[in-house]
């Protein structure tokens, strides 16, 4: 199937499409993305994806053969599919820089076209980038847990499919993966590879000794020999040792993995034995289905280890199996030229949306430290706009009483930028390596209680006083026609 196929969507997408289109409702409109909580508990996630989005929604199409599939059906009419047949994306979509550090309520994507292509791109949207985000979002906990350690991303045997296993990748180094296993991931995306030997080599030959100089004298450049095969202690260190000796003796360097049994102990154990040795340059790499918290135990209690390997608790995203993100309507043209503000009301007040179009600032105070993220009305003439100096008192974004005043002192950054315009991308990419450093700039302008693993503190998510007072005036409407 082809990747910018636009069959990636949901089946409701196509019946509200032929809907808009049979009943003339092709109106102006405006949609956001957003998330509605943290996954994995934590204080923080990440804005993955965006890339690929940005480079799939302008091939974004209907084949001969999709529409001949949607034809057999038997629910499109001839007509609605010949539309379908010119169908391209003609929008505008304005997005935050991928890479930066992201929090529930807030819109990560604004969309705005004609209602039909709005909604048709939902799906293919919302599966880009709650997919990277998740994984993204996992692998930066992870790095933090280990002290800003070398993660190396060993998931492509457990992740959900070659799609996914191509996204996880991709996601995990925007992350803070110091490389992948994925080979073609790494041609494709630019990703350093990385990987030791497998347990088969070893077996393959007559003994362990042999295995390690064998590989030793294949791969000069820092062999990195697998001890467990066989006994890790009482085999594979004592091995180890005696093919580590011959290469220190010829200038070179070694290191080894562990990829089973107590990584704490065996690990201490294997370092003491080689500084016994001499050999304090030989460097320890250990897998075996880490995850965040394992590593964080392990790096707490001084685990000698140089660098991790994960794999399915980071391409799967382990416990947390999907990101939360949700694509909603927010305006929409009541007649034409004139544009109304839309929203989701609901029982649960978590699942109430925001109307109007917002713009999303970022604030720091005078040290660089972000401070909360301020959503605000982006229409012209009725925008908010912050000023340096000013005292404000910004609102929840459940609109409720909960609120905090704020002098603005420090820096208020727009997040949400033009991305697309007239359905084709207006700013360059940035490379992976630029969105990792953004990243990297991100978190280190947020404090530590926001990055713990266990029982974060809450970052603030808040509107403003004009967009607060929107919502309540759209609230008491709907409340009046009840």
């Amino acid at each position: 199937m082809n990747k910018a196929s636009a069959l990636f969507s949901d089946f409701y997408a196509l019946t509200m499409a032929q809907g808009y289109w049979k009943n003339q409702m092709n109106w102006r409109a405006v949609f956001e993305m957003f998330f509605r909580r943290q996954p994995f508990r934590g204080g923080f996630s990440v804005f993955a994806g965006l890339g690929t989005l940005l480079e799939q929604l302008q091939d974004f199409s209907f084949s001969a053969e999709d529409l001949a599939y949607l034809e057999g059906l038997g629910i499109f009419e001839g007509p609605f599919l010949q539309y379908l047949e010119a169908f391209r994306f003609s929008g505008s979509l304005w997005a935050m820089d991928e890479g930066r550090v992201i929090f529930p309520q807030e819109p990560l994507i604004r969309v705005a076209g004609g209602l039909i292509e709005c909604q048709i791109i939902e799906g293919m949207l919302l599966n880009t980038i709650n997919f990277q985000s998740l994984i993204a979002t996992k692998t930066a906990r992870t790095v933090l847990a280990s002290g800003n350690g070398a993660i190396m991303e060993f998931g492509l045997r457990r992740a959900q499919g070659f799609n996914g296993a191509m996204a996880a990748s991709r996601a995990a180094y925007i992350g803070g993966a110091a490389g992948t296993s994925n080979v073609l991931a790494g041609k494709e995306f630019g990703i350093p590879v990385m990987g030791t030997m497998a347990h088969s080599w070893v077996m393959a030959h007559e003994s362990e000794a042999a295995a390690f100089n064998a590989y030793a004298d294949l791969y000069p450049q820092h062999p990195v020999f697998l001890i467990d095969t066989y006994d890790t202690l009482k085999s594979g260190v004592p091995n180890a040792i005696a093919v580590g000796k011959r290469l220190a003796q010829e200038g070179r360097n070694f290191g080894v993995r562990l990829d089973s049994g107590d990584i704490h102990y065996l690990s201490m154990e294997v370092r003491r034995r080689f500084d016994q040795a001499g050999l304090t340059k030989a460097t320890i790499a250990v897998s075996n289905d880490l995850d965040e918290t394992i590593i964080q135990a392990l790096t707490a209690q001084g685990a000698p280890v140089d660098s991790w390997g994960v794999g399915t608790q980071m391409v799967t995203g382990g416990k947390e199996g999907a990101f939360t993100g949700v694509y909603k309507l927010t305006v929409r043209e009541a007649t034409p030229g004139a544009f109304l503000p839309v929203m989701k009301f609901s029982d649960n007040p978590d699942k109430t949306t925001n109307p109007a179009v917002k713009q999303v600032w970022r604030i720091k105070d005078i040290q660089g430290m972000a401070v909360a993220d301020v959503l605000s009305v982006d229409e012209g003439a009725v925008s908010d706009s912050l000023e340096t100096g000013k005292r404000y008192i910004w609102w929840h974004t459940s609109g409720d009483y909960r609120h905090f005043t704020h002098i603005l002192e420090g820096s208020a950054e727009p997040l949400l930028k033009l991305r697309m315009e007239q359905g084709r991308q207006c700013t360059a990419s940035p490379s992976l390596e630029e969105i990792r450093n953004l990243l990297g700039a991100d978190l280190a302008a947020l404090d530590a209680s926001y990055k713990r693993l266990l029982n974060p503190h809450v970052y603030k998510v808040s509107m403003t006083e004009g967009l607060r007072e929107l919502k309540h005036a759209l609230i008491k409407a709907h409340l009046g026609a009840l």
